[in-house]
């Protein structure tokens, strides 16, 4: 009788010896090598039965695309698991997994301490106006047109948001800028510090603070989170930061927001159509953008693919997976 398998859908950078390690006890390994979805359905799935995990990177999709509802019921019976490298898992359809009786895993705290200082480098780079500075620097014209920032210190930091990463970012500005940290979610997080107050409405949280940090995950509810009423109800001369999703933003409102000076800068790190970048969005130079770095570091991402392995280990052992989101 044949053994299990255990799909590694997606890149492997740093933890190719754990896989083995961690599931080759559970099933033998098979690598995704389909160049397309077309492939994968007829070709890679009838060679390869008896799947029952699958360990997804968003690398995948560049072959076989996300793992929308037609994907995934291309999936054989045997599939139970699905764990996703990453903490936002919005290239699956979990409710298609729902219906077909496959969990899904996500690695939420992996991905919190790089997050975060990608974060905590937006703000700065916000209130500093570093970005252009180093424009400037670049371009031999030293601080030409360039007129005094702000500081971070004492200014109030709005998180939408207060899961891993958002937690890890109030403590690093309160500790670093002594920050006064407020959050908005849909309910009091119980493990939040005394520190961190909450405001009922995400309104009152706008209303307050002098920089609005998103770390809240898409969903359906969150799509267009912040749009024109939202940038509204901010402070004049507000920041907003983004390493959440690019849609949780209604990015022409905040082009809007950006012209008409109520946003004094922004700091993203996401974009609603990764990986192209809003072409206007490059002739502001308060604006300092990232190719969505969040955590582009060795440590971070090998973290992320051990804890994505774990999670199908914890299935394949007890049945109910790690970190189980659906």
């Amino acid at each position: 009788m044949s053994r299990p398998k255990v799909l590694v859908s997606g890149h492997i950078a740093w933890a190719n010896k754990e896989i083995y390690d961690l599931l080759e006890p559970f099933g033998d390994i098979v690598w995704l090598d389909s160049p397309t979805r077309d492939h994968f359905k007829n070709v890679f799935l009838p060679k390869h039965p008896g799947i029952v995990a699958i360990y997804r990177h968003n690398s995948s999709s560049d072959h076989i695309g996300v793992y929308d509802k037609e994907l995934v019921d291309l999936l054989p019976d045997t599939v139970k698991f699905i764990a996703h490298n990453g903490a936002g898992y919005d290239q699956i359809d979990v409710a298609a997994c729902k219906a077909r009786g496959i969990q899904v895993s996500n690695t939420p705290g992996a991905v919190d301490t790089a997050t975060a200082t990608t974060a905590l480098h937006l703000l700065i780079s916000c209130f500093r106006q570093f970005s252009a500075a180093e424009q400037n620097a670049r371009a031999h014209k030293w601080k030409a047109g360039l007129a005094p920032a702000h500081d971070p210190d004492g200014k109030v930091l709005g998180i939408v948001g207060l899961g891993g990463i958002g937690a890890v970012f109030a403590q690093r500005c309160r500790d670093s800028f002594g920050m006064k940290v407020i959050y908005h979610n849909p309910r009091p997080k119980a493990s939040a510090p005394a520190w961190a107050e909450y405001r009922t409405t995400l309104e009152q949280l706008l209303r307050e603070s002098d920089v609005v940090s998103l770390h809240c995950p898409l969903r359906e509810e969150t799509r267009g989170l912040i749009g024109a009423k939202e940038f509204g109800q901010m402070k004049p001369g507000a920041i907003l930061v983004n390493t959440a999703r690019g849609a949780v933003v209604d990015e022409k409102a905040m082009i809007d927001a950006l012209k008409s000076g109520k946003l004094y800068a922004a700091g993203l790190d996401v974009y609603p159509a990764e990986p192209q970048i809003t072409e206007e969005l490059f002739g502001f130079p308060n604006v300092t953008l990232l190719p969505h770095m969040g955590t582009e570091t060795e440590e971070s991402q090998k973290s992320m693919e051990v804890a994505a392995m774990k999670c199908l280990v914890k299935g394949l052992e007890t049945g109910e997976i790690g970190n189980r989101v659906a």
